[in-house]
């Protein structure tokens, strides 16, 4: 049967969704959102922040241009690049609240395995109970 309009417009709208996280979808490319979301950067300050070559940068960039979550202004000499939208810090701040949880589930896990074992001793922080990290948020 062939796909209704309806279905179709679901289905690129899926692809413009798959589109955006994979731009995300880059260590590079989350640390240059983390330092362009606090203040715009040029490629220059941008490398200098991140210790990295400017080819790696630029390249990074690029693909954030392209899929519009950075816009690049000449500045002088310069171009400075800032994030389009102020929801894309809103959304790495959601993702690091999830990253936490789950990483907080994951040290329980990794308790819990050593005692299984009862090899090796609880670090400190492994001591804590889980409230006390969960009220550290």
């Amino acid at each position: 049967m062939p796909p209704t309009v309806a279905s179709a417009s679901r289905v690129s709208l899926q692809a413009f969704k798959a589109a955006f996280f994979k731009a995300l979808a880059h260590p590079v490319r989350i640390r240059i959102l983390e330092v362009l979301v606090r203040q715009q950067r040029s490629v220059q300050q941008l490398q200098a922040a991140l210790a990295l070559e400017q080819p790696i940068v630029s390249q990074h960039l690029r693909v954030l241009r392209t899929s519009q979550i950075v816009e690049g202004r000449k500045r002088g000499a310069n171009v400075h690049y800032a994030v389009r939208d102020p929801l894309v810090g809103e959304l790495l701040k959601v993702a690091r609240r999830i990253f936490d949880r789950q990483l907080v589930g994951t040290q329980d896990l990794l308790r819990q395995l050593r005692q299984e074992r009862g090899s090796e001793p609880l670090t400190p922080r492994e001591r804590r109970p889980r409230e006390s990290r969960a009220a550290r948020r």
